[in-house]
């Protein structure tokens, strides 16, 4: 068992040219307004959530695709991009109603992971993943509301961003619940992720600013079943060469999280004491995150649902209907949540602090895994993505190449509003952290 380097598998099935990733090839030009053009020459694929003039947006399901017409303008995000001198070449299939973490779609396909091709994607960004992880595409959109950037990141050895909330304009985008949804984006490298994000959050070029201090959750890499060892070793080392040891620091998180949110104690009594290892306090931020989401899902897409009634995917179904229950009577204690959570983390990592933690608690799934026997993974990786989610905090997935032959990933988590900081000091850590892997596997 040792960590490798990824490269892509040849597609079991279907279209080898594209690995399923698209829905539709198209090509949007580059809009010459912008004098520097900084992502001239970069080509990018865009999720079928994003609004494109004279396309329908299908949503993951020909039934919405059936009973909406073409949109009349075109998202800004895309447009930013266009405006900075990308070409764009199509939409990328996504999980029905991005109601999914695992990226398989019943009706158009489940485009194929190209690090292993018998395994998930990830969901609900997987074609944008794909597009990426397949060398088809530069860069690519795609949005993040409970984990769908992060996670298709992680299982296709690619890097995936989710800003802080509401720091990319989500409008021209279907939404799915907006206390949490989020425009990210995917690249195969920190210097193609940094440039996209600099055009998408608008920000000047700045220097580079050492993090005050790495905290590591050893509480949240038990979560993962890689060997907390392998992943800590590499980064811990790579931090000590580039700026000193002295700033990693170990925490327990879920003990911080249940001090310091005590809106929380509303959730705890509905977390499952008898599932396989999972955090407390975080496996309740789960379940605030998803309550909420439910809700405000049924507030968007509730008429069409029970109007429609939608042919839907085995998983998704049950949980697009389960969303039809939702009461929204936890809605306020979950904005509570919230707020509690903004602050705590705040107050933790300050303005230039770092939290590490695993991306999700292992390699992808393999393909149609029965979603019982998912559950337990699932609890996981929802406790570990709904740190950012429910806080609006900015996170990167990075890859660290391959273990036992499949894709990991480690994240790191900045305060709200420190994307750049964040893009700047992965771009700044990585080559250091390729050469620790590539010493972990020797």
């Amino acid at each position: 068992m040792s960590f490798g380097e990824r490269e892509a598998t040849d597609m079991a099935s279907g279209d080898s040219s594209d690995y399923g990733a698209f829905l539709e090839k198209f090509i949007l030009e580059p809009i010459s307004s912008s004098p520097e053009h900084p992502l001239k020459g970069l080509t990018f694929a865009v999720k079928d959530i994003f609004d494109v003039d004279g396309y329908v947006t299908g949503f993951g399901n020909p039934d919405w695709a059936r009973t909406h017409s073409a949109a009349i303008s075109t998202a800004p995000a895309v447009l930013t991009v266009l405006r900075a001198g990308a070409k764009g070449i199509g939409k990328t299939v996504m999980d029905e109603m991005a109601y999914s973490i695992n990226g398989e779609n019943v009706h158009y396909g489940t485009p194929t992971n190209p690090c292993a091709a018998d395994r998930v994607p990830g969901g609900s960004s997987s074609g944008s993943a794909v597009a990426v992880g397949a060398m088809l595409v530069d860069f690519s959109l795609g949005t993040d509301t409970g984990g769908s950037v992060r996670v298709p990141a992680s299982y296709c050895g690619i890097f995936g961003f989710r800003p802080s909330h509401g720091a990319v304009s989500t409008s021209g985008v279907i939404p799915m619940s907006q206390s949490f949804d989020t425009v990210g984006w995917f690249a195969r490298d920190p210097v193609t992720l940094n440039r996209v994000g600099r055009v998408l959050l608008q920000l000047s070029d700045v220097r580079l600013v050492v993090p005050t201090q790495i905290l590591v959750p050893e509480d949240c890499f038990q979560l993962s079943n890689i060997p907390s060892d392998q992943i800590n070793l590499a980064l811990v080392k790579s931090v000590e060469n580039l700026f000193g040891g002295n700033i990693v620091k170990p925490i327990n998180l879920g003990e911080y999280v249940k001090d310091r949110v005590p809106s929380l104690k509303h959730f705890m009594c509905k977390v499952n004491e008898d599932q396989e290892y999972n955090i407390p306090s975080l496996a309740a931020l789960s379940t605030a995150m998803r309550s909420l989401q439910r809700y405000e899902f049924k507030k968007n897409h509730g008429e069409w649902v029970t109007t429609v009634k939608p042919d839907l995917g085995p998983g998704i179904s049950e949980r697009v209907w389960e969303a039809m229950r939702a009461t929204g009577e936890d809605a306020d204690i979950c904005c509570s949540v919230k707020a509690e959570l903004r602050a705590a983390l705040t107050d933790l990592l300050g303005d230039f602090g770092i939290l590490a933690i695993p991306t999700v608690p292992g390699p992808p799934p393999k393909l149609q895994t029965d979603p019982t026997s998912l559950e337990t993974f699932r609890a996981r990786a929802f406790s570990l993505l709904s740190i950012c989610g429910v806080s609006g905090f900015c996170q990167v997935s990075m890859p660290l190449g391959l273990y036992d032959n499949l894709p990991v990933a480690v994240s790191l988590v900045a305060k709200h509003g420190s994307d750049g900081f964040l893009l700047n000091l992965v771009e700044t850590l990585y080559d250091t952290l390729k050469e620790q892997i590539e010493l972990a596997r020797n």
